[in-house]
Order: structure tokens, then sequence, then C-alpha cells
């Protein structure tokens, strides 16, 4: 990254200016001074420049190291230079003589410009004209061409006395970045494609237009619109060859001899073309038929400045133009560099760059020992490893993580090579390529493109960089980033088999996401059954996808075919079935860096994700969300590792998953009163034997709905089913036809008037109870409720076979709900309970039915009493007395919405002030009331209540555990992980 920091200047620098405009316009109007030699006439018209602008000439200039006549430079191609004038943090300058190439000049300030910090401005002049070339870090790059006519009669003279005196930033730093830039040649380039593709829909015989072998040929467009922007192709070679055919036919036939020449190299016309190669090249073909206003849409989009394409963007977004199932997200978002950094940087280039410091400081203690050969020798070691390190991507897209890391790669070989020369020591060459990238991807248009996006970036860096001599032929066929799928390939029999994965230093990916109950449906079952056959032994099931390309990583790693390896994931990988793959990960090697949560472009919707980055152990330095810890768990935290957590026994058979139905069961309460009044049944039975209250997740995030379900229970007959006339007609015309072709319901063999998995063992648990608690599965928040028996809990439920206010108070404490927290999953970004990893691993004050009753136990009674309260509170809020609160503001009452008036009160409020109205002011963005008024929705003081009979709750909670009040959430954790395993124990 560049700084560029503004020069200030003291009053002694700004002088009166003793020349005039019209004076310096006819002095460097004429021919060139004579007899002087070119550098005195540089320095004779800077020194004017500085007279006419008022500002001191490089002489006059008290510190030469700020600004300077001729400042030693070395080019990163080995030779020696000099800079005609240099400014720092402003500007270097290269003189030419008058009508000289301009362009070479501009080169050379390329070679300088590393050497001299990177100045914001590379500015070339011939004393007649002078062209301004911005340097800043990712924009694009604009040119300002400033003549004699200019100074004279236009902006000339401002943008000079701005060069060294104002604010240069504001006057020529870009406003729009590369990223924007691509973006805007991607929204023209749809066009080309679109006005091709609509062209053809209307052809009867479209056998000559597959699909492939346009997106090929689309591709080398691409190419060439680049290629003739950064000079490969002279003269717009490329432009001109459209807007001189004839015809289409003709454009055709010259189409077809341009890709032939750049296959191979030779003459096209009076143009000698390079040899390009690379594989992009292979055949010569066009599309049978080109249209006129595909071909006018092509000439506009060669009118921009395709050079100046962001290689880490464009192929994410040109495929999206070329595969006719991603162009939906066009004008999506897309992962960034910066994003991409976050795994490249610590994975591959961490070590490298440790290195270089190392070998730095041990070659300049060599040169002030006069030993030169020798630190040359250590720098060509080191510049070889960089060249040496192969990089896979195992699951590549259309490239950017790879051209990403090639950059890098490029960026420290170039700083070891101008070490070099910067110390007179023997050349090093530039020797990073393409070829250490490796890549498996299974979709062809991202498998095409991302060899070029690497391609496109190797060469942009090289023009930018002074290194524009590129070998021959210019690029060369990418067989190492292969077509294929990466956890899975089969043999000529047709018998599945693990793919091998190419050896390299490091994997940096960003493997497909997609769930494991997701799997089937995207790709069939034979799919699916060969990978679970392959991979039954070592990862679950029900794990995620990418857990496929964590494992194959973690065993080369073990294996030693890999060093390091850096992954995205769901930011469910730390929990569950997932976690298991980062277990093994801990057993066999570490995890050095991870994210847990970290905002993300995915297939152009922002997500949430987690970054897991992990070797065999021998990284010392250990950082989480960006900050340096001592560890890092599977569970991706810090403190305490619940990962070794183990299930109670004592806690088996409490908390249950609710009943999965799969069909239409569930009915309205007006449907249910029908039914429950209903006399007509056979067997002379009521229908409320079969019909029941039925709540789900939304029921207890939101407000009661009042619905109702039919119920057979567990195994119900069918002639005892059918005798309850209308929930059985019911079920058979709303349930029967879906329920015998439901893959679900097949699966488990279960009738189809019973529910798919009534849990049999939850009903058993709550059958003598009156009441029970539930939590809902997936909640922002962790809250519990009460619910009367018979209601029947939906799926999305977890269900606590418990009626004690007790047991309800310790589940609603902190300490419960921290543990839940680490010990779930997520669902996104939002926290999933278990029954398993979450309650069964949960250490009760006592355990689960050995404590002491409310009249033998002050402190049983303190939780019970503070659940009450809760209870209580949150009832008379979710339905209030007051007829002036209005069926708006009720309908905004909901559980959600008051855990999130508590958590802004705590994060925002509370010990901060106590202003009612900022208060309602706020609270209304927080809950997006609308019309709702927030006086009617809840008031300082009732939120204050809340979260003083929360706290009373949890200094309970913590009395019967014997613990101090002051705990942290780690401490807090730490002393529950204690007591886990100490009951575990027993």
């Amino acid at each position: 990254m560049l700084f560029h920091v503004k020069a200030s200047f003291d009053p002694p620098y700004i002088i009166m200016s003793k020349l005039t405009t019209k004076q310096f316009v006819q002095k460097w109007g004429q021919t060139p001074m004579l007899p002087f030699s070119e550098m005195q006439s540089a320095q004779t018209h800077f020194n004017d420049i500085c007279d006419l602008v008022g500002h001191p000439d490089p002489i006059a200039f008290a510190d030469k190291t700020i600004f300077c006549f001729e400042t030693n430079a070395i080019k990163p191609d080995g030779r020696k230079g000099r800079a005609d004038v240099f400014y720092r943090n402003r500007f270097v300058w290269e003189y030419k003589g008058l009508h000289a190439n301009l362009d070479k000049a501009y080169q050379q300030l390329l070679f300088y410009k590393d050497a001299l910090g990177n100045p914001p401005l590379l500015i070339t002049s011939d004393t007649q004209r002078i062209i301004i070339h911005t340097n800043y870090t990712n924009t694009i790059k604009e040119t300002h061409v400033i003549t004699l006519e200019d100074i004279a009669h236009g902006d000339g003279l401002s943008k000079l006395e701005t060069i060294f005196k104002g604010d240069i930033d504001k006057t020529f730093k870009p406003d729009k970045t590369r990223e924007q830039i691509t973006e805007a040649t991607a929204q023209n380039f749809i066009k080309v494609v679109e006005s091709f593709e609509t062209w053809v829909q209307k052809q009867t015989d479209q056998t000559e237009f597959a699909h492939e072998k346009q997106a090929h040929f689309f591709i080398r467009l691409l190419f060439c619109l680049f290629s003739e922007s950064i000079g490969l192709l002279p003269d717009k070679l490329f432009t001109k060859t459209m807007q001189n055919a004839k015809d289409m036919k003709g454009l055709r036939k010259r189409l077809q001899g341009l890709f032939h020449v750049m296959r191979n190299g030779g003459l096209f016309g009076m143009y000698e073309i390079r040899n390009f190669d690379g594989g992009l090249f292979n055949d010569d073909f066009v599309p049978p038929h080109l249209h006129g206003d595909m071909i006018m849409k092509l000439l506009d989009a060669c009118r921009y400045d395709w050079s100046q394409l962001e290689p880490s963007v464009f192929g994410t977004l040109f495929e999206r133009i070329l595969d006719t199932t991603k162009r939906h997200q066009i004008g999506a978002h897309y992962t960034g560099k910066t994003d991409i950094e976050l795994i490249v940087e610590p994975v591959l280039m961490q070590p490298l760059r440790d290195e270089w410091q190392t070998v730095r400081m041990q070659s300049m203690s060599l040169i002030r020992n006069g030993d030169k050969e020798k630190a040359h020798a250590k720098l060509q070691t080191l510049a070889d490893k960089i060249a040496d390190t192969q990089v896979l991507d195992p699951a590549c897209g259309s490239g950017n993580f790879l051209y990403v890391a090639l950059k890098r790669l490029l960026d420290l070989q170039k700083e070891v090579i101008v070490f070099a020369q910067r110390h007179e020591l023997a050349d090093i060459p530039l020797t990073v390529d393409p070829k250490q990238l490796h890549g498996m991807e299974i979709n062809e248009y991202a498998h095409e493109l991302a060899q070029v996006t690497v391609w496109i970036g190797y060469i942009q860096w090289r023009f930018e960089s002074g290194f524009e001599k590129l070998g021959d032929p210019i690029m060369q066929p990418l067989n190492t980033i292969k077509r294929m799928d990466a956890i899975l390939a089969y043999d000529e029999h047709g018998k599945p088999y693990e793919p091998t994965w190419q050896s390299a230093d490091v994997i940096i990916s960003n493997p497909p996401f997609l769930g494991g109950k997701r799997l089937r449906k995207e790709f069939g079952d034979v799919y699916v059954n060969d990978i679970f056959g392959l991979y039954n032994d070592i990862i679950p099931r029900e794990s995620d996808l990418v857990c496929y390309w964590f494992e194959k990583a973690r065993a080369m790693i073990e294996h030693g075919n890999l060093k390091r390896a850096g992954l995205l994931a769901t930011n469910s990988i730390d929990g569950g079935a997932n976690r298991k793959v980062l277990d093994r990960i801990k057993k066999t090697g570490d995890i050095f860096m991870a994210w847990r949560d970290k905002k993300w472009e995915l297939e152009g919707a922002a997500v949430f994700v987690s970054i897991v980055c992990f070797d065999d152990g021998k990284e010392t330095e250990r950082f989480l969300d960006g900050q340096s810890v001592n560890k890092i768990n599977s569970d991706l935290t810090t403190f305490a590792n619940l990962t070794v957590a183990k299930q109670l026994l004592e806690n088996a058979n409490i908390a249950f998953m609710g009943d999965t139905k799969v069909g239409a069961f569930e009915i309205e309460s007006v449907t249910a009163q029908q039914f429950l009044i209903d006399t007509s049944n056979t067997n002379q039975q009521p229908n409320s034997d079969v019909v029941r209250p039925w709540i789900n997740g939304l029921d207890i995030t939101r407000r009661r709905r009042n619905m109702w379900i039919i119920d057979f229970g567990v195994g119900m007959p069918i002639e005892e089913a059918s005798q309850y006339i209308l929930p059985f007609q019911y079920v058979t015309n709303h349930v029967k036809s879906y329920r015998e072709v439901a893959r679900s319901g097949n699966r488990t063999g279960v009738s189809w008037w019973i529910h798919q998995r009534p849990r049999p063992a939850m009903r058993k648990a709550l059958e003598l109870l009156t009441r029970f608690i539930v939590t809902s599965s997936v909640s922002k928040h962790r809250i519990f409720v009460w619910v009367k028996h018979p209601t029947l809990p939906g799926h999305a439920l977890y269900v606590i076979a418990s009626q004690n206010d007790y047991f309800f108070g310790v589940l609603h404490s902190k300490l419960h709900e921290v543990w839940a927290l680490q010990q779930g999953t997520a669902l996104g970004i939002t926290p999933r309970y278990t029954s398993t990893t979450t309650f069964e691993t949960f250490p009760f004050p006592y355990p689960p039915g050995t404590e002491p009753s409310e009249t033998d136990s002050p402190i049983v009674e303190s939780i019970a009493e503070h659940a009450r309260e809760l209870v209580e509170f949150r009832q008379s809020w979710l339905h209030p007395t007051d007829t002036l609160i209005g069926k708006l503001a009720i309908k905004k009452r909901t559980l959600t919405n008051l855990y999130n008036a508590l958590n802004y009160y705590r994060e925002h409020v509370k010990g901060k002030h106590r202003d009612e109205s900022k208060w309602f002011a706020n609270i209304n963005k927080v809950v997006k009331l609308g019309k709702a008024s927030p006086k009617y929705f809840i008031t300082l003081s009732d939120i204050e209540t809340l979260d003083w009979i929360h706290m009373q709750l949890d200094h309970a909670v913590l009395d019967a555990y014997g613990w101090e009040h002051s705990l942290t959430d780690e401490q807090i954790l730490e002393n529950l992980l204690t007591l886990n395993l100490a009951r575990a124990e027993k």
C-alpha cells in the first residue's frame, strides 16, 4: 500500500513570480535553446516553471532530501538511472528532448518510482508538453497533458501551481477505483453478449452456436480488448479490424485471421503481431454469423481502457456474463482483493515476509563488511524460493484467489530485486511465473476465465512495474489449472475414488458453501452416496460440503504434501458435525489464524463466514478475529476449550427436538373449533383426542398465532385413525398425496397419516406434566417460554421436560446463555440450540432431579422467584390491559423485539444517559416500529425493570454455584467446563 503525505510550505518557500506567463510561453515556444545540452535545457525549463508558479527551485530549496535535481535511482532491469527532478511525496519528473517519445520517459519513471517512495504523480516533459500520470494505489491511472497553450489560456498554470504548492489529491487523485472501472466494462460487455444471444435465438438452425464455443469466443474478445489497451496489439489494431471490415462476412474472415496470427505470431496486414499462444487462440473459431448491432456494441466497448481492469474481480464479473445460470448476479456484490488478502497474507506471504526481513538484515550486515558476493547469494536463494513457492486453490472459480497470490509473490520478489540493485549487487532476474499456480474448477466458464484472469493480472503487473519485456510466447497454457471435481472422481469402470490433489506449499481457497441437508437436492443421490461411501469414516454425513476440502487439506499437511492452508467456511464450521474436521486439524496440527463471523460477498450476496488457517503446528503466533491470542480451540474460541465438554448422563432424556410433521397437518383455529364440536365419530370419541394446539418457532419469537394440528400420535393404526371422521378426511385430502411421494416420508417408513418423526420419547416425558419449557432452535436471542400441555411443539423448537420454576430460571440465566452461544452451532449468523451439544453438556448447579425444593433452599427459592417475576413481566407486556396502546403497538410487542430493545439498552443507554425522549427516538429505529408509537412499545422505566430482573436472576444462579457475581463470560465458561468434566468423571 502506498501512503502519500502532502508536503507543507513555510512562508520562506512561497515566493513571488518574476517570470510572466507570456514570457514563459514565448521563451519555450521557440526551438530548443542552443548551445545548451538536454540536461541544461531541462533544468532551465524546470527552474522557469518554479519561477512561474512562485516556488523555490531545487537549488534554492533548503532540504535537498525533499526536493532536488538528479536523484539516484536504480531501475528494476538492473541499470542505474537518475530521475531528473524529485519532490518527495509529490512527484518524479523526467525530461526528454523536444518531440521525443515521452512514453519511454514514462517507462523510466515506472522503473524509478519504487526506489523513490511511489510518489502520487509521475511527470514527463519535452519542454513544450508536460504529461502528468497519476500513480495512486487502487485507482485508475489518469493522464493530464499540459501544453504551452494550456499555460497561456487554459488551466495549465493552475495545475502546475497545484503540483508544487496545492492539494494534489484533491486535483489529481482519480475518483474511480479499478473495481469500478471493471464493473463498468462488465456492464458494457454484457450488451455485446446479449445482443449476440438475442440474434441467435431468432435463428431456426442453432447447431453452429454451441454456448461453450460462444463463451470461448467472447473470452478471446475480452483478451483482445485488454491487449489493445495495454499495447500488445499495436495502434488500436482490434478496433481498426472491426471498423475497416466492409461487411459481416469480411469481418469474420479478418477476426479469424487475427486469431490465427495471435496464436503463432507473424504479420497481420502491415503489423507485426507477437506470439500470444497460451491455449486461448488454439483455433480460429468465430461464430458463423455476426450481426451489426453486436459489432456496434463491441466498438462501443473499445472506448474503455481495458488495461486498467482489476484482475481480482475480473473473473467473477465476467463469469456472471458468460454463464447464463449466474447472470442474475450481475450488479451484485463480489469478493474484493482486500477480503482475499485476509487469507493470502497470513497463509502464503507472512512466512516469506518474515524470511525476507531476516535475509535483508543479514545482507545489510554482509554488505557493510564488504562481502557483497555472499549477500547476493542470500538474496538469490530467497528470490528462488519465492519463485518456487507452489500455490493451490482446489475450488479456484474464476481465479481471483490465484491472481492475488501471484501479485503478492511478484511484489515480494521485486523488493528483493530492487534491494540488490540499490546496493550495486549482481542482477537478480524476475522469475515468479503463473505456472506456480495450481487450481481445480469444475465449471467450464470459470475454469477458462481463471487462466485468462491470471495472465491478464501477470501482464498488467509487469507493464505497471517496469518489467514490460515479456517472453515469447507471451502466454503459455496453464495446465496447472485443471477442470475437475476436487472431492470425487470415477475410474474407467465408473468406480468412485478420491482424487489426489497436487502437492503444494500452501492452499488458499473458497470452497462451495452448501449445507449437509441440501447435498442430495443439489447433486442427486448417486453423487452423494458415493461421497458418503468414500469419506464415511472421516466426515459425518450431516457435515457441510466445505468440510471435505478442510479434511483433504488437513490430510495433505499430515502426510507432508502441504505446509499451510487457509479456507473459507460457513460460520457454522465451529459447531455440530462440522466441528469434527476442526477437531482433526487440532489433533494433527493447529489453527494459527481464524475469523469466526466475517462479512463476505458470496454469489452476489452478503453473508457471514468463518476463515480458518492451519498448519502442522509450527506457526507460533495465533490470531483470532484480528487479535493476538495464545491459542485457538476447534470451536474457534480462545478461552475455555468447550470442545472437550462431555454429555452428562444426568441431563439425558430431558431435552428433545419437537415433532416433525412433513405434510399440511396444521389447521387454523376456526377449522379446529369445527372439528372439536363435531360428534360424528364412529368410535364415539371426541376429536380432542387427535386435534391439539400447535406451535413452532414463530410463535415464540413473534406472537402466538393460535394454530392447531391433527395428530394421530406415534403409531395409531389406520382403522382407528379413520374413525375420527373430519380430522382423518382432512389429512386424506391435504397430506396423503404429498406424503406418498415425499422423499423424507418414504425414508422413515412412517405411515402417511402419522407425523414423520412424532418423537415418542418426548411425548412420554411430557405426558405427566401440566406445562413444559420450549426454546426456538434458531434464534437471535436465547428465549425460553412456558407452554401448556397438551400443546404439540414443532421441530423448530426444543422441548425441556420440566415444570419447575427453578429449572426455568437457570436456563434463562446468563450462565446458560453464554454456554449455549459457544456450544451451539449457527444458521448464518443466528445461533442454533441443540439438545446434545448445548443442553446435555450444561452442568446445572445441582444435577437435574437432585435440587432441593424451594422450601428447603433459599437459593433455589430465589432463582424460582426471579424466574416467576420474569415470566409475569413478559406476559404483562405481551398482553397489556391498557386500551390506549392500540393494535399497531401490540403487534410489535414480540419477545424478539423486547430483547432487541434490552440489548440496545445495555449497549447504548445503561450507564450513559437516561433521556426518555432520546430513548423513544432510538428505539423506534432499533425495532422498526413503523406507525406504532414508541411510547406504547416500551418505556425506559420498563426496560430498566426487565434488565434488573435478569440481573437478579443471574446473581441468584451464580449464588447457587457459589461463584462471584463479578465473573466475566470467559470465567463463567471456564468454571462451567471444569464442573462439566468433574461431573462426567463421576
